[in-house]
Formats: structure tokens, C-alpha cells, sequence
């Protein structure tokens, strides 16, 4: 690792990122932290995705020495990994959390506290998205379909700084303004994702495969 260019999708222009900054949601996908990504049609999606007037912010990123989680390393970390960092940060309705409490228990054994790391990269689920790590945690979703989901990785790769220490090593460079048209795809982005979820909701209720139950059931063998 080096340094590398990355970019913050904002209605708002970041030229310092502040940590822990007050207005930051502990609620994101993993947890309190400055998300960026190296992908620069991507921040501009979600640059204009609640307004058609939004800007990217690009910085320099000096990655040496640090901790680094790479939750995309299919070699190292499972969709378990991912999951279960999601639905410990993601806010989850009441009912989720008494329905499938046994469930969220069993998936906490493959939870890694991102606290220990400087840098989070892993897939984006916004919420469009994550309605397919809840389909699995209710059992309408197969692991075999979570995982062919996740891996081809559609949701969009992000960075995620964690620590202090990593808040420093950032370089702000420009502004760049997007175009309005950018709003419109990322709509039709959620469109196919919400008719995803219709599909598979259809077909995975007669689709032979791995429950999260089956896991559970293993385990206790």
C-alpha cells in the first residue's frame, strides 16, 4: 500500500475531515468514520443521491503502517465477516432484533471490531442494499445467493477511515462539482436493487441452499 486517490461524495465541501466529527452517524454501515472511495463515478452518485446539486471532494491518502481491514479480501474474510459488522452497526427495527435475536447472537462470533484498525475498505449497502443481509438474517435469503450478491461486489467498494491516526494522513486536493444527471442514475441504481429484492424474495422461498438456521444447526453438532 501507498498513497492513493480517493474521494468523498458530499452535499457539502470537506476540506478537512474532522474525527469523530458531532454531526457523524454511528449508525453507518461500519460505524463512525469518514467514507470514501477510489471510485470516482461512484462518489458522484453519491455526491447528488438526496440532492441533484452535490460536490466530490478529492484528497490525497498516505496508507503506509497502517492497520488495514479489507473486508473484500475474499482469501481472508467471508460474507459472515461483512454481515455480521453491518447488522452491529445498522440500525434494526425492534421486531428484527426479537424475531432473530439468536440469530444476531450466532452471527456475532464472526464479528471483527473495527476499533483495532485504522482503515476499513468493504462493500457499500446503502439502505437498498441492505435489504439483502436482512433477507438472510430473517432465512429468505440463501448464504449461496448472499455471497453471489457480495461478490460481485454492485453496491460499490468504499474506505473507510477509522482512526485518528488515519484522519491524518489525508490531503485535501479539489472540489468537484456533479452534474445533476448523476441524482437520476443513482435512482435507477436503487430501482434495479429494489427490483432485485422483488425477484429474490419470489424465488428464494423454493431454492435448495444454506440458511442461516442450517449454520446455526451445524454449529451446535
Amino acid at each position: 500500500m501507498s498513497y492513493k486517490t480517493i474521494y468523498h461524495g458530499s452535499e457539502s465541501i470537506v476540506e478537512k475531515p474532522i474525527f469523530h466529527y458531532e454531526g457523524s452517524n454511528p449508525n453507518n454501515d461500519y460505524g463512525l468514520g469518514f467514507y470514501t472511495t477510489q471510485d470516482l463515478e461512484m462518489a458522484k452518485e453519491w455526491a447528488d443521491k438526496d440532492t441533484k446539486y452535490g460536490f466530490v471532494n478529492k484528497y490525497s491518502f498516505d496508507d503506509r503502517n497502517l492497520k488495514i481491514l479489507d473486508l473484500t479480501n475474499k482469501e481472508k474474510y467471508s460474507v459472515l465477516n461483512w454481515i455480521s459488522i453491518l447488522l452491529h452497526f445498522r440500525q434494526l427495527s425492534n421486531r428484527d432484533k426479537g424475531l432473530y435475536s439468536q440469530e444476531l447472537t450466532f452471527l456475532e462470533k464472526y464479528y471483527l471490531d473495527v476499533e483495532d484498525y485504522d482503515v476499513v475498505i468493504g462493500y457499500r449497502a446503502d439502505d437498498a442494499y441492505f435489504t439483502f443481509p436482512l433477507m438472510f438474517l430473517r432465512g429468505a435469503l440463501t448464504l449461496e445467493k448472499l455471497e453471489e450478491i457480495y461478490f460481485l461486489g454492485n453496491m460499490g467498494k468504499q474506505l473507510v477511515l477509522i482512526s485518528e491516526k488515519a484522519f491524518s494522513r489525508i490531503k485535501y486536493l479539489k472540489v468537484i462539482e456533479v452534474d445533476p444527471l448523476y441524482h437520476e442514475r443513482y435512482l435507477r441504481r436503487i430501482s434495479v436493487a429494489s427490483n432485485e429484492y422483488f425477484l429474490l424474495e419470489q424465488e428464494e422461498k423454493y431454492t435448495k441452499g444454506t440458511r442461516l438456521r442450517d449454520l446455526m444447526e451445524r454449529s451446535d453438532d
